[in-house]
């Protein structure tokens, strides 16, 4: 991993896989992103492209240095036939289809060094019981947008090594940013953490007790958040808050069950950031 040759396979070329892959090319890693499709593929390499158009919009070499980056960026469809250092899955929160996919990466590729679910919810001990190598198997938990956040949660399962940690962080610290470790339970920290407000924020919408503009405001203003938990359900999307939220209801109790505003709004497709609008409108 020590080498500028090394080698990364993001599975899944989706906000977080796009960011994953652009991120390892800004360091000079090769990225390769597999995806299941012509169709995903092309969409995967224009996250890519767009996510680097917006990291050099700035400097007057952009096309070129967004070239160079993408030299380093190969999308394909289905898995290369390539030795990675690293696997990152970053499909959709899918515990059926992460379970699956995880089965297959670890057959085909038995030498790779860490295997890592880029998940934010799932049980990481769960996803690793159809692995044969679970010894090499952790969350990696990176947070959107990728390449401009500081932290990545690694969540460690029982079987986990210690070699394993302390690899994954030194890829971590690579990246140039921070990784906390913690140890696999439902919402790991961060997302436990978070959707507990984000829900509270949600419910206090419901009831009228204030605007989404101003409780967000008050948290930003008043609590010094970075963003307020509304505006980050949006960004997250609020189909994908309400999977978390499901999976830490059924897994840690009614604390943490849904609002019913929550789930009329994903039913009419107000979904966020991504759509348009959610809790807040978006150009």
């Amino acid at each position: 991993m020590t080498g500028s040759a090394a080698t990364v396979l993001v599975v899944g070329g989706g906000t977080m896989g796009a960011g994953i892959a652009q991120n390892m090319a800004e360091i000079g890693v090769h990225a390769f992103v597999s995806e299941t499709d012509p169709v995903t593929a092309d969409a995967a390499q224009d996250r890519v492209a767009d996510g680097l158009r917006r990291r050099f919009r700035a400097e007057a070499d952009m096309d070129e240095r967004v070239a160079e980056h993408l030299a380093r960026c190969t999308i394909t469809v289905g898995l290369p036939d390539i030795a990675p250092d690293l696997i990152v899955e970053a499909v959709p929160e899918i515990t059926e289809l992460k379970r699956s996919l995880l089965a297959d990466l670890d057959r085909r590729y038995p030498d790779v060094p860490i295997l890592a679910s880029n998940t934010s919810s799932l049980s990481i001990d769960d996803l690793a019981a159809h692995l044969d190598r679970p010894s090499r198997f952790i969350g990696m938990h990176f947070f959107n947008p990728v390449p401009k956040s500081d932290l990545v949660e690694l969540v460690v399962g029982a079987d986990t090594a210690d070699v394993t940690v302390a690899a994954t962080v030194a890829w971590v610290e690579r990246l140039d940013k921070t990784a906390i470790v913690v140890r696999d339970s439902p919402g790991f920290a961060t997302s436990r953490l978070g959707v507990a407000l984000g829900l509270e924020a949600i419910r206090m919408v419901e009831e009228g007790v204030a605007s989404a503009d101003d409780i967000d405001r008050g948290m930003v203003l008043g609590y010094k958040l970075p963003i307020g938990p509304l505006r980050l359900t949006d960004l997250v999307g609020l189909d994908v808050r309400l999977k978390i939220a499901e999976h830490l209801h059924a897994t840690l109790g009614p604390r943490f069950e849904p609002p019913e505003l929550l789930r009329t709004m994903v039913a009419d497709g107000r979904l966020g950031k991504k759509t348009g609008e959610g809790f807040h409108t978006w150009p």
